[in-house]
């Protein structure tokens, strides 16, 4: 098989760097993006290690113009994106009357809108080679809801409808789109959110995850983030071909309760 090339949004740290490494390890060309200081240098690092090409841009997903911008580069450099993994995403957690509004419009632009932008301008390559692979990473929050995140939720709800549609408009070309839905994952984030739960409570950091983070989860576990890359490299597979429209969750039994 051609080898074929991903664009990985938010993929120097966290979720998106377990999704890359995994991609690097099979061999794909990748396109690595992240707003972190030494973003080029871990993508530089992870591509040394796996002996792969790739191609790094540091495009906010605020900017729809440096998402065009950098899909011509990559393009330009591979001549195709075949897999798009939009990964990139924000939080912010505050009742609704105290919702700061930039905050809102940024958690809609960065977790919903660039998966839009990016698609868009991923789409003709795509239909014209008759392959390609949409994978966004929406939540558990796509699916169902929790207090005081009301600009997460609705994103990510966004991101699954969107998700749908696509799948729709891509199914005659042999393009196909799925959402996979995680529960809480270990991140750096996460760590902070532990830390600050932690004093707030009065608890141990194993206490709050159990009884606070992971409540509703019905396997009291880190999702782990092996599992989402795991998920993510079959779909990009042959293998694949006629799942699609999907919201796949992975979330320890969450929504289904």
């Amino acid at each position: 098989m051609q080898k074929r090339t991903v664009l990985i949004t938010g993929s120097t740290s966290g979720i998106g760097l377990a999704i890359a490494k995994a991609f690097a390890q099979e061999g794909y060309n990748l396109i690595f993006n992240g707003l972190e200081t030494d973003g080029a240098q871990t993508a530089a690092a992870v591509a040394e290690e796996y002996q792969i090409a790739h191609l790094f841009d540091p495009a906010n997903m605020l900017h729809p113009e440096a998402l065009r911008t950098l899909v011509m580069r990559a393009e330009q450099r591979f001549g195709c994106i075949d897999i798009l993994i939009n990964n990139a995403g924000i939080q912010h957690v505050s009742p609704i009357e105290d919702f700061p509004e930039e905050k809102w419009d940024a958690i809609l632009g960065v977790n919903l809108s660039s998966a839009f932008h990016l698609t868009k301008a991923v789409w003709p390559a795509m239909k014209q080679q008759r392959f390609g692979r949409i994978i966004t990473i929406a939540s558990a929050h796509g699916l169902v809801a929790s207090e005081f995140k009301s600009a997460y939720v609705a994103a990510k709800h966004g991101v699954v409808g969107f998700t749908k549609t696509i799948a729709l408009e891509g199914a005659p070309y042999g393009i196909t789109a799925n959402a996979i839905c995680p529960g809480y994952v270990r991140t750096a984030l996460v760590d902070k959110q532990l830390a600050d739960q932690a004093a707030t409570h009065h608890l141990s950091e194993d206490e709050v995850a159990e009884k606070v983070l992971l409540a509703k989860q019905a396997i009291k576990q880190f999702i782990p983030t092996e599992s989402i890359a795991a998920m993510c490299l079959f779909l990009a597979t042959e293998k694949a071909a006629t799942l699609t429209g999907a919201a796949l969750s992975i979330d320890g039994g969450w929504s289904a309760q």
